[in-house]
């Protein structure tokens, strides 16, 4: 018996460490420091993805946009209600008054960057399709959702 309840402890531990702690395990600063690391990751992924774009790099740049995808939907478990404010956040209150409609746009701008990655295989002006899927997500989320700074 005391065998048994040893194994199960034993799973029990090893299932509790074998998967990433969610959003609603952390506290209010790793939430916002966490969100506001992954939109600096994506912003300079997408320096980075001009930069390559326009030397014709086109493989080397699709891993970044994925990455970019990915962690825009991890992005919508970084807003919970309690983190509307401290920690220097410039996340503006609409973002929770309007939550359907920034949770739509963090989802857009993960399916814009897939639909990038494969506009750019044939695309002729890249400047342009980077633009529309890329560019004015970003600028309209922080037209709406971000405190200017």
């Amino acid at each position: 018996m005391k065998q048994k309840i040893k194994i199960v402890q034993i799973i029990i531990f090893i299932f509790s460490i074998s998967f990433p702690f969610s959003a609603n395990a952390m506290t209010v600063e790793e939430i916002i420091k966490g969100r506001k690391a992954m939109f600096s990751e994506n912003y300079q992924n997408a320096k980075k993805i001009s930069i390559l774009l326009k030397s014709k790099k086109i493989e080397e740049a699709k891993p970044l946009m994925k990455k970019i995808s990915d962690n825009y939907k991890k992005l919508l478990d970084y807003f919970p209600e309690n983190t509307q404010e401290g920690f220097k956040t410039e996340a503006l209150p609409s973002i929770w008054e309007n939550k359907d409609e920034f949770n739509a746009l963090m989802q857009k701008a993960s399916d814009d960057m897939i639909k990038l990655a494969k506009a750019i295989e044939t695309a002729e002006d890249l400047r342009a399709v980077q633009k529309e899927l890329m560019w004015s997500n970003c600028t309209a989320c922080h037209s709406r959702f971000r405190a200017p700074h």
